[in-house]
């Protein structure tokens, strides 16, 4: 196998932007070139709330992955999160006009156009859909109709939605930071590439990201992915949380979630006491751990509980064999599994972005970085994508197919395009 060409993954954060860059080696495994990080100022619960922070941010983490990995980066893969983001089921389908024509790419494509055209609210936009089973003239659970006959083609649908303002605002920020996306992709998904094995998605599996400012949730079963959701509670709510009940600045708060902050109150001895420095020369103040501890636990059973609504609520809370994989900043917290084991009843383990990557990129395993990570995975099989039906079709079909590879939000990525587009020409 060759190695892949270079791309990068940004993840825009509440807490931190990081830039990855990466390809697949020769193994399929995939190699990290260079990580680049910064502290994320002007981005609240997944959304940007001030551009030119948030430009100055990407700036920043762009040109430490450019130093780490000697690569000059213009073309980066973008992620979208945000408590906006909304998902729906939908079902479509298309009547063929001949049997002895086998259903091919095209008549799929179709399907999944048809489907981009659904009237929304008025400021949201499709951004991802997503095809569940087919069905062939009322013959049920078909996962891919390629080459099969049939008059009456069906499809049920996974649809994501999001604000196009929010979406826009992340556009015009990556644009401002010369750059140019070459995609939007949900968070959730691409954070269940990193550290979902195939074997999980098949069994039922729930993956929880715990970031900063939102908490997504992705649930698969049977390979396919059945319900999405983001909650708008993340690590920043506990650090706030701590700030409150232990009357210390921000920072401080932070550093002592880090440190010494654990999601079960009673792992901790009462006797256990740590000391802050006080402000200006104000005396040391002694907080005990016990007391730490209750409010995050406090905080994460309230993440947790909102968790397990989303999973009752998908209707898939008995078929979900492989349990829960919790990744994201929050899953370093310790004693996380054993909250959300004694909450849902369901195993639970961390999930690590290290199950594709290659060896030696030891600075990204951590699950904070899952994100980041299964966005250069997604760049990758986006391309894989679209080299395929470059091979596939003659020169003449490439052209009209060709947008249709890149993972599908091209639909509403095309807009996004176009309305800077026609910006840019103005000014």
């Amino acid at each position: 196998m060759e190695p892949s060409e270079i791309v990068v993954g940004l993840d825009i954060g509440t807490t931190k932007i990081v830039a990855i860059v990466g390809r697949r080696n020769e193994f399929g495994k995939i190699e990290i070139l260079g990580m680049g990080k910064s502290e994320s100022y002007g981005v609240a619960r997944g959304v940007v709330q001030n551009i030119d922070q948030t430009v100055q941010a990407i700036r920043a983490a762009v040109a430490d992955a450019e130093n780490k990995s000697g690569v000059d980066i213009k073309v980066v893969n973008v992620g979208i999160a945000g408590q906006h983001i909304k998902s729906m089921q939908h079902r479509g389908i298309k009547t063929r006009s001949s049997i002895e024509e086998e259903i091919s790419q095209k008549d799929i494509d179709a399907l999944i156009d048809d489907m981009f055209k659904l009237v929304m609210q008025p400021g949201e936009e499709i951004i991802h859909v997503l095809p569940q089973e087919y069905i062939i003239d009322n013959e049920q659970g078909i996962k891919n109709p390629i080459g099969m006959s049939g008059i009456r083609l069906e499809a049920n649908f996974h649809i994501i939605t999001g604000q196009i303002a929010a979406a826009r605002n992340i556009y015009k920020c990556v644009h401002k930071a010369s750059l140019e996306a070459s995609g939007l992709t949900l968070e959730p998904l691409a954070s269940a590439d990193a550290v979902l094995s195939l074997e999980e998605k098949e069994a039922g599996v729930v993956l929880v990201d715990i970031g900063g400012g939102t908490t997504d949730v992705a649930i698969f079963q049977d390979g396919i992915i059945r319900h999405t959701a983001v909650i708008p509670f993340g690590g920043n709510v506990i650090t706030e949380d701590i700030k409150e009940g232990c009357t210390i600045i921000k920072s401080q708060a932070e550093l002592l979630k880090i440190k010494f902050g654990s999601a079960l109150a009673s792992e901790n001895q009462e006797n256990e006491i740590v000391s802050i420095p006080g402000l200006r020369g104000r005396p040391h103040k002694e907080i005990s751990v016990r007391n730490l501890s209750a409010i995050i636990q406090a905080r994460m059973e309230e993440i947790i509980e909102h968790v397990y609504y989303e999973i009752k609520n998908s209707g898939y809370e008995k078929k979900l064999i492989a349990g829960i994989v919790v990744t994201g900043g929050g899953a370093q917290l310790k004693h996380v599994t054993q909250l959300v084991e004694y909450i849902t009843g369901m195993d639970t383990r961390i999930g690590y972005p290290n199950e594709h990557l290659a060896k030696g990129t030891e600075d990204v395993t951590l699950p904070m970085f899952a994100t980041s990570v299964g966005l250069v995975m997604k760049e990758l099989q986006r391309i894989d994508k679209q080299n395929q039906s470059n091979a596939v079709t003659s020169t003449s079909t490439a052209t009209s197919i060709k947008g249709h590879s890149k993972d599908r939000s091209t639909g509403f990525f095309d807009k996004l395009k176009k309305f800077f587009d026609e910006d840019t020409n103005q000014n």
